[in-house]
């Protein structure tokens, strides 16, 4: 049997095996949703009654033409639906669905069955314009005109497997999807989540993991982080601060109210809490403000090798997501110079530090303003400006993407490469 789409089949006819009329379909019940070709379970059939009965895709022997079926109306098994059924067209019909391949949001406009192996299975949903214009029934003549324009209609049929239905009522099928969206960058879940309606963003956000949500909070604009926070019970919110990179974190509460951001920081993790506490100090537009706490140091008198077994114990490079660069301090966090990973590196296990580190180093203080800080960045072609205060003790470093804030609109920023 050739490839069918539910529009074809919604509402037509439906006879046994005598060519007696059985009722009129009105939808397709599925099963295994989470599979590449979910098994088509049952017929839905309404025959004058509101209720409607159903008949078991194993009794099913065409769909078209005509709608037939392998017994008499008198031998017909009743099917009876055990609740984890994926009705087509009451749930997913019209509905947004992410197309992981595409990493987009679109609408199902039409439903494409097949037969795989001895079954009738889900394989597609259609998202094109022919897919609308087929549910309309001006499916012919649509094609007619756009040969006479010499246009190719917009075709577009999604494989189910690359297909994550949203919805909001349905917790097993949503974790189905959270699954396959959880595989997409951050910045992809960002984007979807901001072209799903409230109701089905909301239920998505509830799905992702912790640490899911914080990387795409961190991918987002500050209006939806702020929605998104607003939305969720207090304790997950600070969980997901907690997840944050602290500048991220002061960020965020810097957009909410005193008392919320209060309550917030009360509720995360004592460390956690006291990074951030100590950005949000400092004003919003300087280098204390917008730097991270998130750095990997080593002492300033060890060799290469040691140096490289330090940062593997090291609790604070583990949490430097780039480790481009290694600062060196005294016992007393004073800067003292800074080379970069590849160097440190490429050198001989037995080369001091002292040896190959740089010591004249551009910096910025804690109240540097954050243009000042991009304009370092861009002359010296820095991938990040350590942050010192007048006794040069180390607190923070200002990465490049954070320090060009000041100059490209953030929600522009956040499309850019990610170095940090």
């Amino acid at each position: 049997m050739p490839p069918i789409f539910l529009s074809e089949i919604q509402k037509e006819a439906v006879w046994d095996a005598r060519g007696e009329r059985v009722g009129r379909c009105v939808d397709v019940l599925v099963r295994g949703v989470g599979q590449p070709f979910p098994r088509v379970c049952a017929l839905a059939l309404r025959d004058g009654e509101d209720t409607p009965h159903f008949i078991a895709e194993e009794q099913i022997s065409w769909l078209r033409p005509s709608i037939l079926l392998t017994s008499n109306r008198s031998n017909l098994s009743p099917y009876t639906p055990e609740g984890d059924e994926l009705w087509l067209s009451r749930q997913v019909l019209d509905r947004q669905i992410v197309d992981v391949d595409g990493r987009r949001v679109v609408r199902v406009n039409d439903l494409q069955l097949a037969r795989v192996g001895e079954h009738l299975c889900l394989v597609g949903a259609d998202v094109g314009t022919m897919g609308l214009l087929r549910r309309l029934g001006v499916e012919r003549p649509a094609r007619a005109l756009f040969s006479v324009l010499r246009r190719q209609p917009s075709e577009a049929v999604i494989p189910w497997e690359n297909v994550a239905p949203l919805q909001a009522d349905a917790p097993v099928r949503l974790r189905v999807s959270q699954e396959r969206i959880g595989k997409l960058h951050p910045a992809d879940i960002a984007a979807i989540v901001e072209g799903l309606d409230r109701r089905t963003s909301q239920a998505l956000i509830a799905a992702l993991d912790d640490e899911m949500l914080a990387d795409t909070l961190e991918e987002s604009p500050a209006e939806l982080q702020v929605a998104v926070l607003n939305h969720l019970k207090p304790e997950r919110a600070a969980d997901i601060l907690e997840e944050m990179g602290p500048d991220e974190a002061a960020d965020l509460l810097a957009d909410l109210p005193d008392q919320t951001s209060q309550q917030l920081l009360e509720l995360m993790e004592e460390d956690d809490a006291a990074d951030v506490r100590r950005l949000l100090a400092y004003p919003e537009d300087s280098a204390g403000g917008i730097m991270t706490t998130e750095f990997a140091t080593v002492p300033e008198e060890l060799t290469a090798g040691r140096a490289l077994d330090y940062l593997r114990r090291s609790a604070a490079a583990h949490e430097d997501e780039a480790l481009y660069y290694v600062y060196l301090t005294d016992a007393s966090n004073h800067l003292k110079g800074a080379l970069s990973l590849r160097d440190l590196v490429m050198c001989a296990p037995d080369t001091l530090l002292a040896d190959i580190a740089e010591t004249d180093l551009a910096t910025a203080g804690l109240y540097t303003p954050q243009h000042e800080v991009a304009h370092l960045v861009a002359k010296y072609d820095l991938l990040a400006v350590p942050v010192v205060d007048e006794e040069s003790v180390l607190h923070g470093i200002v990465t490049v993407d954070d320090a060009i804030d000041a100059f490209i609109p953030t929600a522009w920023k956040k499309r850019l490469p990610r170095f940090f």
